[in-house]
């Protein structure tokens, strides 16, 4: 009789999966939001309405249909980019890529898809996985080699992201190719070429879509890193015009004004693109905006609203591996503005252990050290920060401030006057105590 039973009980338990699986509820599909104030104008949201309710309508027809399943999560990524919610629509893009790729584990479009969406949460590692699965699937589309060069850098591999940049524009030279050419030269240290590079990525788009005036406001900023006031103005303007009520554009001109010294106008392109999308950077923006313009209770609010979205982010992250947004880096530099150097210095080292060999991150330590007045620490995070010879201003000051701490005066001197002759409107805090220290000698 015992002979039997095993049999049996197998068949009772591959039955009742069976049942189990048959009769479970497929995970619903995220609906689409509403828009709002200015994102709602236009025609651009009908069709993305239209576009985005006819895919809709395929999976309610065709629950498995795949193609869909990844053409909608392209499109909640797109919506995530120009509304700025990325926590609703980015985890349902990341719904509907995963039912995809169970579906399909070797789907290149949906492995491509997942990898972007890893890279914008700011998780590195898992995108550069993703990606590097992707491109042995399918090693002659310039897309996945653009997502594995934006990994390396992020990850502080420089050489390999070069050598990335190099095949995607080798397989197509285009508005996403010259980005990442613009950006890599950024790092080491060509701010001309920088320019050159994306004067081309703008001119090979199209006027007026999200990617085209998001190359012109990164354009802009880096004429605004360059000292050149007038032309940073008139690429965010020129974006305003293309797409109106671009917040990242408002916030350029923001920028521009605060360089200025007309704070009051700046605030206001700063209000402007605070309500009209959803991003930490604006909030922090005007936290310096208010302290300049003596509006201590209104910078203090500002302050504590970056924070907040920040922490909000970075504990999503840290409760699901998949998702949420890791913030950590930002709040370093948040917690140094509200005058909480151990936060700030906790945050930074999370960061740094994620991704240690990234320039960014070793000058955030540099800077969380520098603010603690832990000076010979700073150091040694600043020489990592610059093993690019990178020479953004802001790094370039800070480098300067560093050295001159640790009794390298000329040195210090030479990066502060450096710093200052590239953009003589560096931002305002740094650039005095750059000033003073000069003026010191």
């Amino acid at each position: 009789m015992r002979k039997y039973l095993y049999p049996l009980l197998i068949a009772l338990f591959v039955a009742a999966g069976a049942v189990i699986f048959l009769t479970q509820k497929p995970e619903p599909v995220p609906t689409l939001k509403d828009r709002h104030g200015d994102l709602a104008a236009g025609g651009e949201w009908l069709n993305t309405k239209a576009a985005i309710q006819g895919l809709l309508a395929r999976l309610r027809a065709r629950p498995d249909d795949v193609k869909a399943k990844v053409l909608l999560a392209e499109a909640y990524m797109q919506e995530a980019r120009v509304t700025g919610d990325h926590p609703y629509y980015d985890t349902a893009a990341m719904q509907l890529l995963d039912e995809a790729l169970r579906q399909e584990p070797e789907n290149f479009e949906a492995l491509c898809c997942k990898a972007s969406l890893s890279l914008t949460q700011h998780h590195f590692s898992e995108g550069l996985a993703v990606a590097e699965k992707a491109v042995v699937l399918n090693p002659h589309n310039a897309f996945v080699y653009g997502l594995l060069c934006d990994a390396n850098v992020e990850l502080g591999r420089y050489p390999e992201a070069v050598r990335m940049a190099d095949k995607m524009n080798q397989v197509r030279p285009d508005l996403r190719s010259y980005s990442r050419v613009s950006y890599l030269r950024e790092i080491h240290g060509d701010l001309p070429g920088a320019i050159e590079a994306m004067q081309m990525a703008v001119q090979a788009g199209y006027a007026g879509l999200e990617q085209t005036e998001w190359a012109r406001v990164t354009l802009g900023h880096l004429y605004e890193t360059t000292g050149d006031l007038p032309q940073a103005e008139k690429a965010y303007r020129m974006a305003l015009a293309a797409r109106p009520h671009y917040a990242y554009a408002l916030a350029g001109l923001g920028r521009v004004e605060q360089a200025r010294q007309n704070y009051p106008a700046a605030i206001e392109y700063l209000k402007q693109a605070r309500s009209t999308v959803k991003d930490y950077a604006f909030a922090d923006e005007l936290t310096d905006l208010y302290a300049r313009n003596r509006q201590p209770a209104e910078a203090r609010a500002m302050a504590r609203e970056a924070i907040a979205m920040l922490a909000d982010a970075a504990n999503e992250a840290d409760e699901n591996e998949a998702m949420g947004h890791y913030a950590d880096r930002e709040l370093a530099y948040a917690y140094l503005k509200t005058g909480e150097p151990d936060k700030a210095l906790r945050h930074a080292k999370i960061e740094y252990d994620r991704r240690p060999d990234n320039i960014d991150v070793n000058e955030t330590m540099a800077w969380v050290h520098y603010k603690r007045g832990e000076y010979a620490a700073a150091a040694t995070y600043m020489q990592a920060a610059r093993r690019t010879n990178s020479r953004t201003p802001t790094l370039l000051c800070r480098a300067g401030l560093i050295a001159s701490k640790n009794g390298r005066t000329t040195e210090g001197q030479a990066l502060i006057k450096q710093a200052l002759t590239t953009n003589p409107y560096l931002t305002l805090d740094l650039a005095d105590e750059g000033r003073q220290l000069l003026a010191a000698r």
